[in-house]
């Protein structure tokens, strides 16, 4: 049975910057991914949490049907499409599901099943689904996810996501690197199995 690999969405597959420019034009500010050093962006843009809900509630369908992708995302993802099942597992809304299954399609970014949980507690879907090793840019997500499913998890490094990691949480720079590790974990892994 393949191995199942489980891939968070934004900030992940498609790059961290992505709401910067929309962001930036709506609140009128010049802030850059290296000024965006937490996950709630309220206070870094002068406004309050709901005031960004109800923001991100108007604009995210349009961000996310434009979306660019992380450099090399692409290339590593498809390269999996044969060795691994791809369960992309999202905080996003479900009501959002044909855009991002749309998105996917017209990236040609592969995948066997995409499941949108809409609140950033993931770890049911992780657990249900038999992940083998997950794919995250949040801090918090990726902690728990390690901790709580007993997976390795590759953190893709932003100035958002900084603080002390659990061993199981591998950071990275690049889909790559990402890559790299992945198959050094597993092959790892498989290496004490069969001693």
């Amino acid at each position: 049975m393949k191995k199942r690999l489980g891939i968070d969405i934004d900030g992940t597959v498609t790059c961290p910057s992505t709401f910067i420019p929309y962001l930036n034009q709506s609140f009128q500010k010049e802030l850059t991914l290296a000024e965006i050093t937490q996950y709630n962006l309220a206070p870094l843009y002068g406004t309050t949490e709901e005031e960004m809900d109800q923001w991100m509630e108007q604009y995210e369908a349009t961000i996310y049907e434009q979306a660019p992708l992380a450099q090399h995302a692409l290339e590593m993802i498809n390269s999996w499409k044969d060795e691994y099942e791809l369960f992309y597992i999202s905080a996003r809304g479900k009501h959002l599901y044909n855009i991002t299954e749309q998105w996917f399609k017209k990236n040609g970014v592969h995948y066997h099943h995409i499941e949108l949980v809409g609140s950033h507690d993931k770890i049911a879907a992780v657990k249900a689904f038999d992940i083998a090793a997950f794919f995250e840019d949040k801090y918090d997500n990726a902690c728990d996810i390690a901790e709580q499913c007993g997976i390795p998890v590759i953190l893709f490094d932003t100035p958002y996501n900084q603080g002390p990691l659990p061993k199981q949480v591998i950071r990275v720079n690049t889909w790559i690197e990402a890559k790299q590790q992945l198959e050094q974990w597993f092959h790892a892994v498989q290496g004490d199995i069969s001693l």
